[in-house]
């Protein structure tokens, strides 16, 4: 069965960074696009940045370009987010995705399997 499980997750202060690791298993990571979205307290799902499945392609929304980075490692089965330059705003349960095919996208309906999500908590 498909499973992700992301981990790297914890407290940082505002500036600083962490790398966040989602494991995948179940089917052949390299035929699917990946993505991260997170969840912030008392908000909905946002989808913030997703890659092609040779790496080729990444897109971000603005609020992270510049200092979220999404990478992937098809011969391990991992994906990465290295997020740099935190903000208090960037508190949320992070979550990687799985989408339905090749092609990225911004619609979560897009993706059909999630992780549990690792919290990433930004305070001073």
């Amino acid at each position: 069965q498909v499973q992700l499980v992301e981990s790297g997750g914890g407290l940082a202060q505002p500036g600083g960074s962490l790398r966040l690791a989602c494991t995948a298993s179940g089917f052949t990571f390299s035929n699917y696009a990946m993505s991260w979205a997170r969840q912030a307290p008392g908000k909905g799902y946002e989808w913030m940045t997703g890659i092609s499945t040779d790496s080729r392609q990444t897109y971000s929304i603005d609020s992270v370009k510049g200092r979220f980075t999404i990478s992937r490692d098809n011969a391990k089965n991992t994906l990465y987010l290295q997020l740099n330059n935190l903000k208090p705003e960037d508190t949320a349960l992070y979550f990687c995705a799985k989408g339905k095919g090749v092609t990225v996208s911004a619609v979560l309906g897009e993706y059909d399997y999630w992780g549990q999500g690792t919290q990433v908590t930004v305070s001073s």
